[in-house]
């Protein structure tokens, strides 16, 4: 699958270097695609993989979004056309801080690019996590939200593919404010509560 990352900070850098793993091409678009803060990550997945943002988009049918959430707009009023393409959103509005208007930043894509399909996934835990899915002899569990079920198959693979055991389908369009809240609710046990970032979450059933 060719997938684009646009953010290269630790969700894109983790993502990319599992999926690349997994077998998947990984093209990261980003503003100044070789800038001192993109040359750590070239180094290790290949400085041949980064681009500037529209043709990284051009080139792939499924395009992760992990920018800080104040500049989602700018960022996808940058991806050029989007039709008919995939865009997962990894952002969070935390305490306010985000796309002005907008109650998630799901919405905010969906209002500001011509794709009509957003599925809202590697949201709720911290890049450590992505790095490392492992809790001694289980993996941990992931969420995803969005409307289209073919696009959330997709997505739920991608989440195996970086190291997921599962990834649970909690609803359409509608639960994306549920999923920036879920997001929320780790970082307030992680960071606010003092239990660190070294924990994440496991659905277990009997």
């Amino acid at each position: 699958m060719n997938i684009a990352i646009i953010g290269s900070g630790n969700v894109g850098g983790a993502l990319a270097k599992k999926w690349i793993k997994a077998g998947h091409t990984v093209i990261i678009g980003a503003r100044l695609p070789l800038s001192d803060k993109n040359i750590t990550l070239a180094t290790q997945i290949g400085e041949d993989r980064f681009t500037s943002i529209p043709h990284a988009v051009e080139q792939c049918e499924v395009i992760l979004i992990a920018a800080p959430a104040p500049a989602c707009v700018d960022v996808v009023k940058s991806l050029g056309d989007t039709s008919g393409k995939i865009i997962i959103d990894a952002m969070n509005i935390v305490m306010g801080r985000g796309p002005q208007g907008y109650n998630t930043t799901a919405e905010a894509i969906l209002t500001n690019t011509q794709s009509k399909t957003v599925v809202k996934c590697f949201n709720t835990t911290g890049f450590n996590n992505m790095e490392n899915t492992r809790y001694g002899e289980q993996s941990l569990d992931l969420f995803m939200a969005g409307d289209n079920k073919d696009a959330k198959a997709l997505v739920r693979q991608l989440a195996i593919d970086a190291g997921f055991a599962e990834c649970y389908d909690v609803g359409g369009n509608d639960k994306f404010a549920l999923m920036e809240q879920f997001a929320f609710f780790w970082i307030n046990l992680a960071m606010m509560q003092g239990q660190g970032r070294e924990m994440g979450f496991k659905l277990l059933k009997r």
